[in-house]
């Protein structure tokens, strides 16, 4: 195990049992599916990364979420897809040789089956050395100036190692860092989540811990301040949402959901939404606990956002389809499912400034343009690299690519969708054409239009936070810092300041210097 992350050797016909956690699936293989694990044949690549923060929070979840979360059943599931579309089914027949145990908290960052090819000579001299006892030579070891040197491997975690341009370092996390939101009055103060179920309140000027937000017994992949900055809630995977009083740093209030998809602050008031796992958008004034429920479909909501009047919010859910809810009412304004709503799970959700445009993204690839006044779709797009890709079908999934984030530029009529296959594509929304299409080097998890200009900021799974001109499709400047993939990031509001957190169990904050400022 090397800085967090498992690096498998590569055995043909290894097991990977079925995880009792959420993975994301980038690459796909073929594999052979047993009730309780999954076998690899020998010339597969299989490559799977922990959730971001997804929905509005995306990542993540969630978003891996951060990416779309998958658990055991659908990962299963998705493998059945590949292993029957499989040309060869060589897969099938592959006995299993090992099994691999996991413990709960590991990363799987990337296992490479390779051809085992004609016997290596290495091989008998790995027999032999099963024989030695290195516990008995450890002294020896300790003064030998020819130790063994183990280099970093593509794909992992110390591969990522290089120069640090963060201004801080906050590190009071030991695992990975799923989550992060600025309180919108001061820009001074940041909120982390992780998969060490905890959540913290700490300073940006210099990492100082204000308080912890305890009680978590699952993963925090949300956390959020009101719209005054005076309340900060946070929720962890299992549906425990608890809110503090930041002045007196005190624990106010605490509800029970289903698991947890998203949760967003209401833009204007002490109102708190949150999506989960049973198809239900939640509702609560804080502290004293009203509660509205609106009832989706019989699938997760998978993200969701309140628009800029503060009436409505949108919710997209894992069948595809797509609601606008009057929040008031507690009744759908308009419902689009079928080719109107996606042919995938929804990933993602943003408005622009006055609330009449929507743009959703899915794992269909596909990003949809939506009328907030009329519920109809006005435009859809699709990166020209996958515009060759046969529909899916119902329920179906993107095994390669699929949209991780998006949103709309303040000041031109531009949106910006970032694709997990590392594509940022930027469109104009005038005559709906693709402007620019600017490639990363891994999969995209965030992206974040400046306020006030044409300056969109993307993350990704390769550490790096990039600065793009959307005018140009220009990279203006990159930050580096994270030895492990970016999970979320958020910006302050005169965008002078980047905080990013990271699968290296770090939460870092950037400066950001530009000289056209």
């Amino acid at each position: 195990m090397s800085g967090g992350a498992w690096v498998l050797p590569p055995r043909p016909g290894l097991v990977i049992p079925v995880l009792p956690c959420d993975w994301r699936l980038c690459q796909s293989t073929s594999v052979a599916i047993g009730p309780d694990s999954v076998a690899l044949s020998a010339g597969s690549h299989l490559r799977l990364l922990p959730p971001g923060r997804r929905g509005s929070s995306s990542a993540s979840s969630r978003r891996a979420d951060s990416g779309r979360r998958l658990g055991p059943e659908k990962w299963i599931g998705r493998f059945r897809r590949m292993e029957s579309e499989s040309e060869s089914g060589a897969a099938a027949d592959t006995p299993p040789l090992e099994t691999l145990s996991f413990h709960g908290d590991e990363e799987i960052i990337e296992v490479v089956e390779l051809d085992p090819g004609p016997p290596d000579p290495a091989d008998d001299l790995a027999q032999e050395m099963e024989d030695v006892d290195f516990e008995e030579e450890e002294e020896e070891e300790e003064g030998n100036d020819e130790g063994w040197v183990l280099e970093p491997q593509e794909g992992v975690v110390g591969s990522m190692e290089g120069p640090d341009d963060s201004e801080v370092t906050f590190a009071l996390h030991s695992a990975s860092v799923f989550c992060v939101s600025l309180d919108p009055k001061t820009n001074t103060l940041a909120v982390t989540g992780g998969e060490d179920d905890k959540a913290f309140v700490w300073r940006l000027s210099d990492g100082e811990l204000l308080f912890e937000c305890a009680g978590h017994k699952d993963s925090v992949t949300c956390a959020g301040f009101s719209h005054d900055s005076t309340l900060v809630a946070t929720g962890d995977m299992s549906g425990l949402l608890k809110v503090w009083q930041v002045d007196t740093k005190e624990e106010v209030w605490s509800f029970e959901a289903g698991d947890l998809e998203w949760m967003e602050w209401h833009p204007r008031a002490p109102v708190l939404l949150a999506g989960t796992a049973d198809g239900n958008t939640w509702m609560w004034k804080v502290p004293n606990g009203d509660c509205k429920t609106f009832q989706g479909p019989n699938c997760p909501a998978t993200c969701g956002r309140v628009l800029p009047d503060g009436k409505r919010a949108v919710v997209g859910y894992e069948d595809g389809t797509i609601r606008i809810w009057d929040l008031k009412q507690g009744s759908p304004i308009y419902v689009l499912k079928g080719t109107e709503g996606h042919q995938g799970p929804l990933t993602c959700v943003a408005t622009n400034q006055d609330g009449s445009l929507i743009l959703t993204g899915s794992v269909d690839c596909q990003a949809k343009l939506v009328s907030a006044t009329t519920g109809k779709v006005v435009g859809v797009f699709r990166p020209e690299t996958v515009a060759s890709q046969p529909s899916l079908g119902e329920g179906e999934e993107s095994e390669s690519n699929s949209v991780e984030s998006l949103g709309f530029c303040s000041v031109m009529p531009l949106a910006a969708v970032g694709y997990l296959d590392g594509t940022l594509a930027i469109y104009d929304l005038s005559t709906q054409t693709l402007r620019h299409q600017c490639q990363h080097q891994s999969g995209i998890v965030q992206l974040l239009w400046e306020a006030g200009t044409a300056v969109v900021y993307t993350c990704s799974l390769d550490g790096i936070v990039r600065l793009w001109d959307a005018r140009t499709g220009r990279l203006l400047t990159d930050y580096r810092g994270h030895t492990a993939e970016i999970l979320d990031f958020a910006l302050s509001k005169d965008a002078s300041l980047v905080v990013t957190t990271s699968g290296d169990h770090k939460a870092k904050v950037f400066c950001v210097q530009r000289p056209d400022r």
